[in-house]
């Protein structure tokens, strides 16, 4: 082979055996030349990967596939002028133990408000939660700010800086599957969902002047009297701050067993209520309260709830998407950032500040890169 020959060098080597870890990456080097194209493909499906600057190195993005068949083409351009191409396939490892996933929000295809999060949850305690981040990829029709925010070692949830945009389409991949999340365990799958942030719906219910002002893309759509937490016990008093719509049904049974009074308790109730939308973790909804009229716009008499009018609750429950923010002010009792979707009652910085990484991301359209400290 003349002096100026290109080599083409792959990781792994042909036939690796089923040996090689599925947390290494696939590259291929050049000597004496560049590398012009690489496809890598398993089960039909092309694998993501990149060229270094000076065209010397392809190296594949994320983690791969336990146990899968991997087929890699590589053509390069040599200093004498001369192409090569070369073929490589082998196998990466089995693994014994997987971490299983459920994403709590957004669905596939479902259409969602401005302040929605990307929550994931995992069966058991991740302790590599960086790598874990690093392979968590959002992409946005339109450009926005977004971070990640661990809540313990079993939930990480994506959040941006500003409200997304309103008529957005957002894609999320999570490129789990072989990414090693403790000792002992790895990621088992990939998983892709595509969602659209719909019409910007934000609501503010204010406790002092009973009502509810509900704005679509900024513009008032209805106004809403209201009747709120009685507030004579912390467990009855409405959360105050920045709540989201969680998901809602009709019928829901209101039980006071849930906030620890249950039956042969003082204040015990249990309640059929209809056209129920949930904002919190502690019992909190906005729905229909028929009962509650005659109060609603000028006292407090609910039980934490936000009451409404039967027709004023079918209107808003038929308006609104999961993820729609509503705001609350006046009362004495604040809304704990985990207390449901509590999320925006943190402020950017300590959010940032629960991230793996401890950076926030610009996302755009095809994917991400850090953004700037703020």
């Amino acid at each position: 082979m003349g002096q100026n020959a290109l080599e083409l060098a792959m990781s792994p080597a042909e036939g690796a055996g089923g040996a090689y870890r599925p947390d290494r990456p696939i590259t291929v080097q050049a000597r004496n030349g560049t590398v012009e194209n690489v496809t890598v493909t398993t089960k039909g499906e092309a694998v993501e990967g990149a060229l270094s600057a000076d065209r010397s190195q392809w190296k594949s993005r994320w983690s791969l596939t336990p146990g899968a068949e991997y087929t890699v083409t590589a053509t390069g351009l040599g200093k004498d002028g001369k192409t090569r191409t070369a073929t490589n396939r082998f196998t990466t490892a089995k693994v014994a133990r997987t971490v299983a996933t459920t994403l709590e929000a957004p669905f596939d295809k479902e259409t969602v408000g401005v302040g929605i999060p990307i929550i994931l949850q995992f069966d058991r305690p991740v302790t590599a939660r960086a790598a874990v981040e690093q392979a968590l990829e959002v992409r946005s029709e339109k450009p926005v700010e977004g971070a990640w925010h661990w809540f313990g070692d079993q939930q990480v949830v994506f959040r941006t800086k500003q409200h997304w945009p309103a008529r957005t389409d957002v894609e999320f991949r999570a490129h789990l599957a072989g990414v090693r999340m403790t000792k002992n365990h790895w990621g088992g799958k990939n998983q892709t969902v595509r969602f659209r942030v719909g019409d910007a719906h934000v609501s503010k219910a204010d406790e002092d002047n009973h009502t509810m002002v509900v704005k679509k893309n900024g513009k008032t759509v209805r106004t809403i009297p209201v009747s709120m937490g009685r507030g004579d016990v912390r467990k009855y008093t409405t959360t105050n701050g920045n709540h989201l719509t969680m998901e809602k049904a009709s019928p829901v049974i209101m039980d006071s067993s849930t906030v620890g009074c249950g039956p042969g308790c003082a204040g015990y109730y249990r309640q059929t209520v209809y056209s129920a939308v949930r904002i919190s973790d502690s019992g909190e909804y906005v729905h229909s309260a028929p009962w509650s009229v005659g109060s609603q716009g000028n006292s407090n008499v609910s039980h934490g709830c936000l009451n409404m009018s039967p027709s004023n609750a079918s209107w808003f429950y038929k308006f609104s998407h999961r993820g729609d923010p509503v705001k609350i002010t006046g009362t004495s009792r604040e809304l704990e950032p985990e207390n449901g979707w509590g999320y925006w009652q943190l402020s950017w910085k300590d959010w940032v500040g629960g991230s793996a990484l401890k950076r926030s991301q610009h996302i755009g359209p095809t994917g991400d890169i850090a953004a700037p400290a703020s």
